[in-house]
């Protein structure tokens, strides 16, 4: 492996057209170390036997996604998206990773009240973080671009992420640094410090952002150089904030998915090299 991929790990989503026995031969062949997993087909596949593959194939998981969807305001719900996130909790556990992403969840529908939506956030962290924290297991908590503020996450900023964390013990609740969500703040560079000073910097992962939007903006993220984000800034921004660890790379991108699985991985690693180191 050389120094430059050394850090580079590939979320199961990128290459979502392999299975977890090809992204398992894949990386290994590649001299990829790490990957970040996804719950659905972890769970397909199974725990254990994922834990079990990933293991003999001498590659880490350095993140587990996702947990969170918070926000609901039936009590019955709410304890739903409790026990679910104890679940992922020990998933994560069972697969040796330190760290599970929480996306928080977006409004109630009929709900106009975003304040209330993060307090109920902050609330499900306090249910969470002692049981997570049991297990070895941090709680990184992803704000995500503000287009998905009103379905899928109420927390669109950094600060807005670390002011929910601070609450919490560092060792137990931190933040993603996700460039698709975050390329666009001028905040970003200042939140980034506060977060390493905190010693929350939990994942960092990386997409670049595209435009046109496709109609389904969830699949807009971009190849690595396709788009806007100056990836040497933000890797130069963690870094100086402390952050020493892997670095993930998570586009999901259909086109991508459309391609044969090596020569994604190839190009993504190419693009790493090239953009991020």
């Amino acid at each position: 492996m050389t120094d430059d991929l050394a850090r580079l790990s590939i979320n199961q989503e990128t290459i979502k057209q392999w299975s977890l026995e090809e992204l398992a031969e894949g990386c290994a062949k590649a001299g990829i170390g790490h990957v970040g997993l996804w719950r659905a087909p972890v769970q397909a596949y199974g725990v254990e036997r994922t834990a079990r593959l990933l293991s003999d194939a001498g590659i880490g998981v350095t993140s587990l996604c996702r947990g969170g969807f918070f926000t609901a305001l039936d009590p019955a719900e709410r304890a739903r998206a409790l026990d679910d996130n104890r679940a992922a909790i020990d998933e994560a556990a069972a697969l040796s990773t330190d760290t599970l992403v929480l996306v928080s969840g977006g409004l109630p529908p009929g709900s106009r009240d975003l304040h209330g939506a993060r307090e109920r956030v902050a609330d499900a962290l306090a249910e969470l973080a002692p049981y997570a924290a049991e297990r070895g297991v941090r709680l990184a908590i992803e704000p995500l671009h503000p287009m998905f503020a009103s379905d899928r996450c109420v927390v669109s900023t950094l600060g807005q992420a670390l002011d929910l964390a601070e609450r919490f013990p560092a060792e137990q609740v931190g933040v993603v640094v996700d460039t698709y969500h975050l390329w666009w703040d001028d905040r970003a560079p200042a939140d980034i410090a506060r977060a390493g000073a905190g010693g929350r910097i939990h994942a960092f992962q990386l997409a670049d952002w595209i435009t046109p939007l496709p109609a389904g903006v969830l699949l807009g993220r971009g190849q690595l150089g396709d788009g806007s984000v100056d990836f040497r800034a933000f890797r130069s921004a963690v870094e100086s904030a402390g952050y020493d660890g892997p670095i993930e790379v998570e586009i999901f991108n259909e086109a991508l998915w459309a391609r044969e699985g090596a020569e994604v991985l190839a190009e993504v690693a190419e693009r790493y090299v090239r953009h991020a180191c």
